[in-house]
């Protein structure tokens, strides 16, 4: 067998920066709503950006990553990245945020898809994607409480 000279290793950590009794509860989409609210940029009304919140079993967000940032129209989700990150750290399930900042909650045809695509990977990998929220600076939509999921 002929190996190459240097092979790479791969490294796969995640290291929490607080105990997990510390960790913010997320048992609603307003829970969820306050926390994204509390990390998202100043941009909500200038440009689409997309966020996910990882959770443990005990529906504690163990962090959150900022996936995208778009233009004023959309921004690019790419599930493979969701998973990439989700695995990482082992998350036990997930919460999907984007904005509109046209200032409108109604999910596109595009949300709609993306939710689809990431919900049944996420059912095949045991790490569910509990809600989806699209917000504004006045208000919110949740797939989940909308019934959409």
């Amino acid at each position: 067998m002929n190996l190459p000279n240097h092979l790479s290793e791969i490294q796969v950590n995640y290291i929490p920066k607080i105990k997990a009794s510390e960790m913010y509860k997320i048992s609603s989409s307003k829970d969820a709503l306050e926390c994204f609210r509390h990390i998202w940029s100043n941009k909500v009304n200038y440009i689409e950006e997309c966020f996910l919140i990882l959770l443990n079993r005990a529906n504690k967000a163990m962090g959150y990553v900022k996936l995208s940032s778009g233009g004023t129209a959309g921004t690019i989700v790419e599930p493979k990245i969701i998973f990439q990150i989700a695995l990482k750290c082992n998350a036990s399930s997930m919460i999907l945020c984007h904005n509109h900042p046209s200032g409108n909650i109604k999910p596109s045809e595009q949300d709609k898809i993306i939710t689809k695509q990431i919900q049944d990977a996420g059912k095949f990998l045991g790490i569910p994607l509990l809600d989806h929220l699209i917000i504004t600076e006045e208000s919110y939509y949740s797939f989940a409480d909308d019934g959409a999921m």
